[in-house]
């Protein structure tokens, strides 16, 4: 390939106003040495070479995104709406400040922390990482890093975490269908851990401010597998009589168990009412379409992109765990039974 200095001396001009030309600084150089300087570029297909001027710069200009998954949950995680709308985020942002984003996404924190730390990375975005996760990966990664979706009590989070209120969401979402007059009501989740614990407690305090008991045979753990969720569906359609509301952890797992039970014959919401949490394509499509809790995926990622990269000019935040706010989006799967006031 040409080089800068082979140009510059093919033309009779300087390396700097060649590199001001590829560079876009049309501004410091005359309109006709510009032309010039094209006219050569396009004959001889240049390509700039980014290493070499990122090393030159002692900057890569990588950040790498990195997913811990779950195999028995996700075979590819970015075809679920959230992740997908997620990493679209991060890309924009990333590439809008000038740096370019490496993806990686493992179930295997060991395998996770061999790789991230042979990268040429200036910085980490971690997603879905417990507190032992982030520990075990800082202990070998000395540069930035900024978390999503990190559950850590708050008195032991010493990082900065882009997440959500979890749990005034669910606690919102339950208040909304105890208010329409509901009170056998189904709570779903995949786990017990992380996110859906914490919308889990959400759940039960809107639960014990209407004197309600919680009761562990309400909380039904879905098995996510595809391997295994048929079977879980099939014990869900057996109890699925005791409830008048089913409320899910996310609005896949609704969809899911909407269209699962229309086939067994249960109409939505004349039999049986259901939510979901995150108001994404699902929720929008879904017939009929879903109640379920809102969240700004996408000002999650651009956020937690603008946090890394300060970081990496130099800025030191201090410790922080930043809980954006969630809204009730009703629609249309909630059945409004006999209507109380207010709490009894």
């Amino acid at each position: 390939m040409i080089t800068i200095k082979e140009m510059a001396e093919m033309l009779g001009i300087s390396t700097t106003t060649v590199s001001n030309v590829i560079n876009g600084k049309t501004s410091e150089v005359s309109q006709k040495t510009a032309e010039k300087v094209q006219k050569l570029l396009d004959e001889y297909d240049y390509v700039p070479n980014m290493n070499a001027k990122n090393l030159a710069q002692n900057h890569s200009r990588l950040i790498g995104i990195v997913f811990k998954g779950r195999k028995d949950k996700y075979e590819n995680i970015f075809a679920d709406p959230f992740h997908g709308e997620l990493i679209g985020a991060l890309e924009k942002a990333i590439r809008e400040h000038g740096y370019y984003m490496m993806v990686y996404t493992s179930e295997d924190i060991n395998e996770i922390v061999r790789n991230v730390v042979s990268w040429n990375t200036e910085g980490l975005i971690l997603i879905g990482m417990l507190h032992d996760d982030y520990l075990r990966i800082k202990s070998k990664y000395k540069k930035p890093i900024v978390l999503i979706d990190s559950y850590t009590p708050k008195n032991i989070a010493k990082y900065v975490n882009i997440g959500l209120d979890d749990e005034q969401g669910s606690y919102l979402m339950t208040k909304y269908l105890l208010e329409c007059g509901h009170r056998k009501i189904a709570f779903l989740a995949d786990n017990m851990e992380g996110v859906d614990y914490v919308r889990y407690t959400g759940h039960q305090r809107a639960l014990q401010e209407y004197n309600i008991d919680v009761d562990l045979d309400n909380l039904i753990v879905i098995r996510p597998s595809k391997y295994e969720r048929q079977g879980s569906m099939e014990e869900i359609y057996a109890v699925a009589h005791k409830f008048t509301a089913f409320m899910c952890c996310s609005d896949y797992y609704a969809v899911t168990l909407m269209n699962y039970l229309r086939k067994r014959g249960i109409r939505f919401p004349e039999d049986l009412s259901i939510t979901g949490f995150d108001d994404n394509l699902y929720a929008q499509v879904a017939y009929p379409s879903l109640t379920t809790i809102k969240q700004d995926i996408s000002q999650r990622g651009t956020m937690a992109a603008e946090y890394l990269i300060r970081m990496i000019d130099g800025w030191t935040p201090k410790p922080t765990n930043i809980s954006l706010p969630v809204k009730l989006v009703v629609r249309d799967s909630v059945k409004i039974l006999n209507k109380p006031d207010s709490p009894d």
